[in-house]
C-alpha cells in the first residue's frame, strides 16, 4: 500500500513500534498504515488515556531533536495579539503532546510588519508528525482556540507564517533551558554561498571547538540547529541570552578577542569570508506565555 498522511483506525502493535523507531514524517507499512492515536494501543494500556482531552498521551520519545521556527507576519496590533493569546491556549495543548520548553517572543524593536516569533521542540521527526496529528484530534485545543483557528477571511489572524525545521548540531543534540528570570534572546542566523560551506562551518562548531567558546565564556545557548527546510538555505540559527543589551555588546567583545576564537577562525577552510555570506541577528523578548 502507498504510503499516505492519513492513517486509518486499525492498528498493529509491532508496526506502531516500527515505525516510531523508523523516525520519517511518512510511515509505511505491508499491511496497515498507522494513526494517531492508535486505538488498540489506548486499550492495551487505559492510563495512557488523558483525561483533559480522551485521547492517548504520546509515547515518549529519543534521539535527534528538532526545532521549528514560526515568524508570525502580523499587520497591526490587534493580529500580534490575538496570536500571543493563542499560545496561551496552544502550549497547554503542546505540553500534553510532550512539547516542552516552548518559546513565545516579540523583537525587541519594533518592525513593521510586526512579527512575534515562536519556538518549539521536537524529539525526533515522530514527535513533530505526532504532534500535529495531536492537535487535531484534541477537543479542548480545538474549542479553546476557535477565534484563531477559525478566523475569518476579511479579519485573519496573522497576514502569513514563514516556518523552518531544524536538526540539533550533534556537539549540542538537545537544547539547554536558561534560568527564568528577565533577559534578552539573540537569534542569530548563518547563511552561507553553497552546501558544502554551510556544512563546513556546522563542522566548525561541532568539531574544532566552536560551540566550546560560547559556553566557556557563558553565552548561556539555547540550541544550534541546521535549516532542513525554510527559507534562506543553506543556513544554521542558534539562540543565545544575554540580561541586558549592554552585557550582550560585552560578551560579543569577549568573544571576538578569545585566543581559542582567533585560532579556529584562522585554519586553512575554515574562515568566515569562505563559509558565510550573510549574517543575521534579532534580538528578542518573551511574552507572558513563553516557557522560555
Amino acid at each position: 500500500m502507498a504510503a499516505r498522511n492519513i492513517w486509518p483506525k486499525s492498528f498493529l502493535y509491532s508496526d506502531y513500534l516500527l515505525n516510531i523507531l523508523s523516525a520519517t514524517l511518512c510511515l509505511r507499512s505491508r499491511r496497515t498504515i498507522l494513526t494517531w492515536p492508535p486505538l488498540n494501543y489506548m486499550n492495551m494500556n487505559n492510563s495512557m488515556i488523558n483525561p483533559e482531552t480522551g485521547i492517548a498521551n504520546p509515547p515518549v520519545y529519543s534521539g535527534t531533536e528538532y526545532y521549528e521556527l514560526r515568524v508570525y507576519i502580523c499587520a497591526d496590533a490587534q493580529q500580534l495579539q490575538l496570536v500571543q493569546d493563542y499560545y496561551e491556549i496552544a502550549i497547554p495543548a503542546l505540553n500534553r503532546l510532550r512539547v516542552t520548553n516552548v518559546g513565545v517572543f516579540t523583537t525587541l524593536e519594533p518592525s513593521a510588519p510586526a512579527k512575534l516569533y515562536v519556538f518549539i521542540p521536537y524529539n525526533s521527526l515522530q514527535h513533530f508528525a505526532d504532534v500535529n496529528a495531536g492537535l487535531e484530534n484534541d477537543a479542548a485545543y480545538q474549542r479553546n482556540a476557535e477565534t484563531y483557528l477559525n478566523a475569518p477571511a476579511a479579519s485573519p489572524a496573522y497576514e502569513r507564517i514563514e516556518s523552518s525545521l531544524m536538526q540539533a548540531f550533534k556537539n549540542f543534540p538537545e537544547m539547554a533551558v536558561p534560568e527564568k528570570k528577565e533577559r534578552i534572546f539573540e537569534l542569530r542566523q548563518y547563511q552561507s554561498p553553497t552546501e558544502s560551506a554551510g556544512k563546513k562551518k556546522i563542522e566548525m562548531f561541532n568539531d574544532q571547538g566552536e560551540i566550546d567558546i560560547f559556553k566557556r565564556l557563558q553565552f548561556n545557548p539555547v540550541f544550534w540547529g541546521e535549516t532542513i527546510i525554510g527559507a534562506e538555505r543553506p543556513n544554521l540559527t542558534y539562540m543565545v541570552t544575554f540580561e541586558n543589551l549592554e552585557a550582550k555588546d560585552a560578551y560579543w567583545e569577549t568573544f571576538i578577542a578569545d585566543p581559542q576564537w582567533k585560532e579556529i577562525s584562522t585554519v586553512p577552510g575554515y574562515s568566515n569570508q569562505l563559509l558565510i555570506n550573510l549574517i543575521t541577528s534579532t534580538v528578542l523578548l518573551p511574552t507572558k506565555s513563553s516557557q522560555l
